[in-house]
């Protein structure tokens, strides 16, 4: 009898988004999961690791599908929270990890700001195959829990790409899948293997106070630039303009891809 892989299932919009629940439905087909998500919202945290989380572990009873689970938030950020998932919850390093399912889309250069990415950048650093997956947004409700967003389609997506992770060794160099998942997308639609756009994605504008004694705040939009559009290796042009769903291999290693001996010798002799 073949042993069900385990599953550790995170995200950083917090243990009540409707997107982990549809990520965790899909994901009990192939394998036992277990929900760790971190206690309050947490989107643009990176693989930040605070010092001023408290790092609650707190169970939580969550009806998923038809089912009751017992889930775990926990008071950290994403980073923190996959930590704690795998030395504090599970006590060992799970088969694989995902982050999903977020709201809005994580492409191009802007991933490092993502805490879904985060979350799952921070597995791979534990040797853990890990899974990011977002759902293009059609407004710009990036922080809110929508009971507009159907997330099915995206949780099939979800499934079939944990699956992968599962049964297939990656090259030594791809070391998370980072999805995105275009709006009206259906189970049939298409799916190509990208590369990060080069361009921001989110253009940030600062909204100054309406009234005296408010804070000014930091908005972002997605303005997708028209080269990245242009190209169709790209993750943008793929869910943007061709509407197909984009998997784009990312590695933890960032050093430039340049030859190391030729950039020594092209700085010359430093005073």
């Amino acid at each position: 009898m073949s042993i069900k892989p385990q599953i550790l299932l995170t995200n950083d919009d917090g243990i009540h988004s409707p997107g982990i629940w549809a990520a965790a439905t899909e994901l009990s087909k192939i394998g036992y999961v277990t929900v760790a998500a971190p206690r309050e919202q947490h989107s643009g945290a990176g693989r930040s690791v605070p010092s001023k989380s408290d790092g609650e572990i707190k169970p939580v009873k969550l009806k998923i599908g038809e089912q009751e689970w017992t889930c775990y938030a926990v008071g950290a950020s994403p980073a923190q929270t996959v930590q704690y998932g795998v030395f504090g919850i599970l006590k060992a390093k799970p088969d694989l990890v995902v982050s999903a399912i977020n709201y809005g889309e994580n492409p191009a250069i802007d991933i490092t700001m993502s805490g879904t990415v985060g979350a799952a950048m921070e597995a791979a650093s534990l040797g853990i195959p890990a899974l990011a997956v977002s759902i293009q947004l059609e407004n710009d409700d990036y922080l809110g829990y929508s009971d507009k967003v159907d997330f099915s389609t995206a949780a099939i997506f979800t499934r079939r790409f944990a699956k992968v992770l599962l049964e297939k060794k990656m090259p030594e160099d791809v070391m998370i899948l980072n999805v995105n998942v275009p709006y009206h997308a259906a189970p049939e639609t298409g799916w190509r293997v990208t590369r990060l756009s080069r361009h921001p994605y989110f253009t940030a504008t600062v909204k100054e106070p309406a009234k005296p004694g408010e804070k000014a705040q930091v908005e972002v939009r997605p303005t997708p630039h028209p080269d990245d559009l242009a190209d169709p290796t790209t993750d943008v042009s793929t869910f943007c303009k061709e509407k197909i769903v984009s998997v784009t291999p990312l590695s933890l290693d960032m050093t430039s891809r340049v030859n190391l001996g030729d950039l020594q010798k092209s700085f010359g002799l430093l005073d």
